[in-house]
Parts: C-alpha cells; structure tokens; sequence
C-alpha cells in the first residue's frame, strides 16, 4: 500500500542501525530545550520543502541519527531514537494540522495507543485510516515475525503527511547482546511488506537472520502460505515427524518453537481464514515469531524451499553526541539556536525573511564546500 510519489532532495537510505543500549532518560532540561528545537528545524524544513520532505528524511537512518545529534543527545546510543521521537511527538502537539505533519506511537506501552492516534488523526487530515493503521501494524508485524535477527521491538513511531505519505522508525532490543537495532520505513516505493520492504539497512553488526522478506524467500513464502491453508491435523502431523528429526546445526531452533500440540490452535484459525499470499497470513492475529519459524522449517525440510538466513543489514556509518560526547552540551548556544529560529519564523510570517534568507545562503555555501564529501559518502 504505497503512499504518494514524492521526488526527495536527499538520497533515499532507509533501513536499521545497531546502537549501544543505554538505560536512564534525558535530562528535564535538555529534552524541553531538544523539543523546542525540534519544533523551530521541523517548522522551518516544512515551510521550506513541504511536509512529504520531513516524512522522507525521517525514513532515512543517516538524517535521523544526525538530526539526534543536532538536538544534542546521544550520539550512539539507543537512548536516541526514543527519546527524538518522544521530543518530536511533544513539539508537534498542538501544530500538526498547521504544519501538516502527524505523529503516533512511541516507546512501550505508548507504542499500541498508535492505532487509535492513527485513526483520529487521520480523520483530522481527511485520509483514510485504515490503509494507514493497516502499514503501522503490518511494519511493526514484519519486524518481529517475518524478520528475526534477535532483537524484540519495543518501540513503534509512525508519521505520515497531510498528503498520505508515511514513515515507520521503531526499534528493537537485544538484552543478550546489550545492543539495539533501529527499523526504518517509508511508503513512497514500497512495492510490498513482504518482499524487500527495507530500502537500505544499515548497522555495524551482522547476526544470522531468518529472513522471510527476503526476494530470495518468494518461494519459500508462497510454501508457507499454501501450507497455513492445510487442515491443522495435517500440519501438526508433519511437525511431529519433524520433531523426531535430528535438525543441522544452522536451525536455532528448539522443541518449544516446533511444539505441535502450542501451534495447532494457530493452524486452525489459518485453515479457517485461507489466506492467499504469504502478507495475509502474517496479518493473522496469532501469527508470531514461533508460527512462521515452524512454517519455515516445514518449508525447507518437507518441500525444500528455504528461507533466506541473509541479514539485511547493508551499510556501516559512525554517528556522533549527550554523555559529554564528542563534548557536553552548550546551554547558551542551544537556546540562541531555538531562539534565532524562533524569531526567523515569526519575521517570515510578517513578510520579514532576511533571516531565513541567510540560513539559505549558508546552505549553499556549505553544499559548495562540502559536495565532493556528501557525493562520496553516499556512494
């Protein structure tokens, strides 16, 4: 369900990246000053390029972790993505019809009000709600079932335009390995949920992955799909033939995932509702991580279509700044930063753009400076 084309001023990165987990919160004081800033950049960019921009770039992992950094947070830590979401949703209260941006979701228990949010919100702009609450639900779906890399999502913010356009940034923890991977998606060019849905992944870790939205898992996906219509009796049959199996080494699977006795209930509402594509059954409610592994391995072993174990992490970046990294946050020039926007909004507002003049005469000075940089770095 793809939202509206866009053409994008920035190069299109969306995708994961792999971030040190970090406990506590922002301080009082930096997180209003962080929601304050974030209101003046967002308003600006939005009078600027259109809110379809703003959506685009917070699909894009490198303009996020950037935008963290200007907003003076972490520069490596999962405490980012959090907390910029939760400063962003904040500094949009109140100004979303205005700006033409809206925002749902968050970390935790905030994280299931999205459908709710969606739907209100949704009316607010006119659109229909239940094409976007059905991407919010089917993204987050995806990365806990479909994709398996060992992190458990935790955090879900969806944002769409005025326009229908939408982005996902949600991510997941891995406690074992004390990392967290963060999960970014947009609808402009998105083809399918089930088939490549990323456009770009980007971390600094890679893990053996079951990868069921994999192109090269297209068969191992109709298979799966063919057999959640078999009657439950006829699955669970082959589950305990496989049960007996001495599994190679490759499958991180134990007896808990493949009991049959725990999924014949799953199998049943499958055979009730037939799904016809791989998408409809993973929409089902009930169909979790242990459904699909069990599906897989049926898959592989019994048919011989095997599912891919490719990560889809693709690219590596270094990111950078709150811990006093690379140096603590300056107060004084933080709240000169807001208050210079502040003032260059009001002035445009009277017909007085001078300011936002010279913000745009120093883009281009930095964009001649630096362009062979940003040309290579994106390569």
């Amino acid at each position: 369900m793809p939202g509206c084309k866009i053409e994008s001023t920035m190069a299109k990165r969306t995708g994961t990246s792999d971030l040190p987990l970090h406990y506590g919160s922002a301080p009082r004081w930096l997180f209003e000053r962080m929601k304050n800033l974030a209101r003046q950049i967002i308003f600006i960019a939005s009078e600027e390029f259109g809110p379809e921009e703003i959506i685009i770039r917070f699909s894009d992992p490198f303009w996020f972790q950037s935008f963290g950094c200007v907003l003076g947070f972490d520069w490596h830590s999962s405490g980012l993505t959090t907390t910029v979401c939760g400063a962003v949703k904040e500094a949009l209260r109140g100004i979303e019809d205005e700006v033409g941006i809206y925002i749902a979701g968050g970390k935790g228990g905030t994280s299931r009000k999205a459908p709710s949010e969606i739907e209100s919100k949704a009316w607010r702009a006119g659109l229909d709600g239940s094409r976007l609450i059905y991407a919010s639900r089917m993204s987050a779906k995806v990365d806990s079932a479909a994709l398996q890399d060992g992190y458990q999502i935790y955090q879900h913010t969806f944002l769409f335009s005025r326009g229908g356009l939408w982005a996902v940034v949600q991510q997941g923890m891995n406690v074992e390995t004390q990392m967290a991977r963060r999960y970014h998606w947009l609808s402009e060019g998105l083809d399918s949920f089930v088939c490549e849905p990323h456009a770009a992944v980007c971390c600094d870790e890679r893990v053996e992955a079951l990868n069921m939205v994999a192109e090269e898992s297209s068969g191992a996906r109709e298979v799966c799909a063919e057999i959640s219509r078999e009657k439950p009796e006829s699955n669970v049959r082959e589950l305990e033939k496989i049960c007996s199996l001495t599994l190679p080494s490759r499958h991180a699977i134990t007896f808990s995932d493949i009991n049959p006795e725990r999924l014949k209930t799953i199998f049943l509402k499958t055979y009730e509702e037939q799904p016809c594509d791989f998408e409809r059954m993973l929409g089902i409610r009930g169909v979790g991580p242990k459904t699909i592994r069990a599906l897989a391995l049926i898959s592989e072993l019994l048919y011989g279509e095997a599912p891919s174990r490719r990560d889809p992490a693709r690219f590596s970046f270094a990111h950078g700044g709150k811990d006093g990294y690379p140096y603590p946050v300056d107060r004084n020039t933080y709240d000169s930063s807001v208050d210079f926007l502040s003032k260059a909004i009001r002035q445009a507002k009277l017909g007085r753009s001078e300011k936002l003049d010279a913000l745009r005469r120093i883009q281009l000075i930095l964009e001649r400076d630096v362009g062979v940089y940003k040309n290579e770095s994106f390569k």
